[in-house]
């Protein structure tokens, strides 16, 4: 017996365990509870670095003390010299990323990282750079870093093109990376700017990105980052501004408009209402009162409208809609009805014919090679409806039938790409 170690049973070890919690969670009550007095009463001073810090460092989404550190700083500004500051501000980014080593996706880390930098008074946004450089290299998928980037890259003045090649290294490194793929497409309008279509982009650098993006999907067709830029590149087409309904309520005298896309009465468009052939004078509201862009518009009318037919019409630039309100009816409506083949007209049709066409021949190819996979029919549906539906309708189905059996879980959706 002597010389051997003692083994403790699971027991044993379960009860230290507990204890050695309590211990823990009595401090940390403690560390908490102090710091809310002294908090309380406004001492802004070193002893509540350290307490706090002590607390951070186990649990770094505390929120309520990042902004107790924010307070003790701003109350150093007051009294300190500006070395003095910048060595307190130098030793908050170092214990900053300790931090960040134990949780690099907290919310609290990198917005108090904001803060510091944006009131230290020499900050050094390339050192930040590296930063961010290094901790995407760690997780390139690192959203809170991608965001913390780009508020540095304004700060640091680089240009839209240097961020462009970064985005291209870090793809060129791994195809699924989906926050470089979304990245890439704010830089480009920036870059490359379509001066006949606002926010698009030249046709020639289009052409190059298809190229990426084919490179990616033929790479690993199953990972949806290169597909959805894919969908991104080929565009989306604007809808004309049109009155898509009009409902007419006799109880309420009011007048409600649904307009094809969002607008704002007054500054995008004028809108004119009449009642059997008199204008209207009144104002046009959203159903939450405001005048931002809207959907839907409401208007009072002050007319009565009593139990007999009445006639409203509601008049854009090159668009009317009316309805009758007929002998004792409450309400009335006129609105259009979904047609087979519209829903989704809009998907991919902003792209030029020729682009449509190269695309599909494209996608038809890794189709071949992968005959099951979902990218690919939803890819080559969506081009073919936007290319020709009429021309494309007896393959469209089989393909929806296809993706169906491949990917159950959004039948619905298929389905309705077949109306």
């Amino acid at each position: 017996m002597h010389g051997r170690l003692k083994v403790k049973t699971t027991a044993e070890q379960q009860e230290a365990k507990r204890k050695e919690r309590e211990k823990k969670m009595k401090l940390y009550n403690a560390a908490t509870s102090k710091i809310f007095q002294k908090r309380q009463g406004q001492e802004y001073d070193q002893e509540a670095l350290e307490l706090t810090a002590q607390i951070l460092s186990a649990n770094s989404d505390f929120y309520t003390l990042w902004n107790y550190r924010k307070e003790i700083f701003l109350a150093f500004k007051d009294k300190s010299t500006e070395d003095e500051l910048h060595k307190h501000f130098e030793d908050e980014l170092s214990f900053l990323e300790a931090c960040l080593k134990g949780n690099p996706k907290s919310y609290g880390c990198w917005e108090h990282r904001c803060f510091v930098m944006l009131t230290m008074p020499r900050p050094d946004w390339d050192r930040e750079l590296m930063l961010c450089n290094k901790y995407l290299e760690y997780d390139e998928r690192n959203f809170h870093c991608w965001d913390y980037r780009r508020f540095v890259v304004k700060r640091a003045q680089v240009t839209p093109e240097a961020e462009f090649e970064f985005t291209t290294s870090k793809i060129s490194s791994n195809f699924s990376n989906y926050s470089s793929w979304h990245y890439r497409s704010k830089l480009l309008p920036l870059i490359h700017p379509d001066p006949k279509h606002p926010g698009g982009v030249k046709d020639d650098v289009l052409i190059k990105e298809f190229e990426l993006a084919q490179n990616a999907f033929f790479t690993d067709p199953n990972d949806q980052s290169a597909w959805f830029y894919h969908r991104w590149l080929l565009g989306r087409a604007d809808k004309q501004l049109a009155i898509d309904c009009v409902y007419v309520s006799r109880e309420l005298r009011r007048v409600m408009v649904r307009l094809s896309k969002p607008a704002k009465i007054g500054a995008d468009l004028s809108l004119q209402v009449y009642l059997d052939g008199v204008q209207c004078i009144g104002e046009w509201t959203t159903p939450a009162g405001t005048n931002d862009h809207s959907l839907l518009w409401l208007f009072n009318l002050t007319a009565p409208l009593d139990g007999n037919e009445h006639k409203v019409l509601v008049a854009m630039e090159g668009s009317s809609r009316s309805c009758t309100l007929k002998d004792g009816d409450e309400k009335a409506s006129n609105v259009d009805e979904v047609k087979p083949g519209t829903l989704f007209s809009y998907q991919l049709s902003a792209a030029t014919s020729d682009t449509l066409t190269q695309e599909l021949d494209a996608c038809q190819q890794l189709y071949e090679l992968e005959p099951d996979n979902k990218w690919v029919l939803l890819t080559i549906m969506l081009l073919m409806r936007a290319i020709d539906p009429l021309k494309y309708l007896k393959e469209t189905l089989e393909h929806i039938d296809t993706i169906i059996k491949v990917d159950p879980c959004r039948t619905n959706y298929y389905k309705d790409l077949s109306k």
